[in-house]
């Protein structure tokens, strides 16, 4: 079995190699060959992950109840929680717990903390080993101000010798696993993300889920796929996960032989198709993506994610957290525009399943949609006013 720590040996291509390495289905639709590599087994520390195509944290998204909902779609390698603040969880905060709360079904499930004192994100990180994390994940990537001023996610990439003492820290205070989510560094000047890694590497740590961006950037321009490519090169045995504008079968495919990650992580694609990941399995398997889920089965996956929420958080958060994902969801099953319409103020789970069974009755009003982007909204204007 394929264990995280593992040589680096997925050599990046180039793109004549890239090129070369095309299938045409059917429908005349271009499908690269997927690398062999990403059809072996993948273990992170001592937790098995079933593929190596992960959901990644997106705050205000990726809840339980969406998470649960993508599984069953199939092909969903390892999910990372909101990130949660480490004090909030020593302090009992309803809402932190809300935000890490995971299950059996749920897992393997990375807690996604930040934080910048020792004491907090070591105490948190064993509080959420006890509530079912099978790995912690330490941000350190989150550009936003809240998180940057209290000395949490990027910041901890401008005092390389701080972030590794808080990481070893623990590392060495939970007995799961540890990885770290970061960007390339804070600005272009500073690329501080290959010098990280392999500190982290010589400190145990499991993995690291590198977004191509740097906080300079915030969410703005092209992912960097060759500063991906120089994290994993910096590194020896220690894998490195890539993250950033993976929306198709093709950005998978590029991912994974500009940089030579071991894994990738995905967040908007997987709001635009949630089963993206059922399909980019069966591509790894057999060089295919397989066939489009029905509008049944769409519909179906929209249901499961707002009862989800129904019964985990009761009807009033349920109605909020759902409709700000209706769009996708609009997109996805092209329901008919006054069926959208009627779920836009959703205020109770009475109207959303008789407005469902309107939708299940009428169909798509058009062409059901393969893979497109997701517009997730971001902060904007300056970033050090996020």
């Amino acid at each position: 079995m394929l264990v995280l720590h593992e040589s680096n040996t997925l050599a990046p291509e180039s793109s004549r190699s890239i090129m070369d390495s095309v299938n045409t289905s059917a429908q005349d639709q271009i499908v690269p060959v997927p690398p062999a590599r990403i059809q072996e087994p993948l273990q992170i520390g001592n937790v098995p992950v079933p593929t190596r195509f992960f959901l990644a944290p997106m705050a205000g998204y990726t809840s339980m109840a969406f998470r649960l909902a993508v599984r069953e779609n199939g092909g969903l390698g390892l999910v990372t929680t909101d990130l949660v603040n480490a004090r909030s969880l020593i302090e009992n905060r309803r809402r932190a717990f809300e935000l890490s709360e995971t299950c059996p079904e749920d897992r393997p499930v990375a807690i996604q903390l930040y934080g910048h004192q020792p004491v907090e994100m070591c105490e948190a990180a064993r509080r959420m080993v006890g509530s079912g994390a099978s790995i912690i994940d330490i941000n350190m990537g989150c550009p936003v101000r809240k998180v940057v001023r209290s000395g949490g996610g990027s910041a901890l990439m401008c005092d390389t010798m701080n972030a590794t003492q808080l990481v070893e820290s623990i590392v060495k205070a939970v007995n799961v696993p540890v990885t770290v989510k970061m960007r390339l560094g804070w600005d272009d000047q500073t690329p501080t993300a290959p010098e990280l890694s392999r500190s982290f590497e010589g400190i145990g740590v499991a993995a690291v889920i590198i977004h191509g961006r740097t906080r300079a950037q915030g969410f703005k321009g092209n992912v960097d796929l060759e500063g991906i490519q120089r994290v994993v090169e910096a590194v020896d045995r220690m894998p490195i996960v890539g993250n950033g504008d993976v929306r198709t079968l093709a950005d998978a495919d590029r991912m994974f032989r500009v940089t030579g990650c071991a894994a990738i992580s995905i967040g908007r694609g997987a709001l635009a198709n949630p089963f993206f990941f059922q399909q980019l399995d069966h591509w790894a398997r057999t060089g295919q993506p397989g066939p489009e889920p029905s509008f049944e089965q769409r519909v179906y996956m929209m249901e499961r994610h707002f009862h989800g929420l129904l019964e985990r958080r009761g009807q009033h958060y349920a109605c909020l957290q759902f409709r700000k994902t209706l769009k996708w969801y609009m997109n996805f099953t092209r329901m008919p525009k006054p069926l959208y319409l009627s779920l836009i103020n959703l205020s109770s789970g009475e109207v959303f399943d008789e407005v469902l069974a309107e939708i299940k009755a009428s169909g798509p009003s058009g062409e059901l949609p393969s893979q497109f982007d997701a517009h997730i909204p971001v902060p904007s204007g300056p970033i050090d006013k996020w």
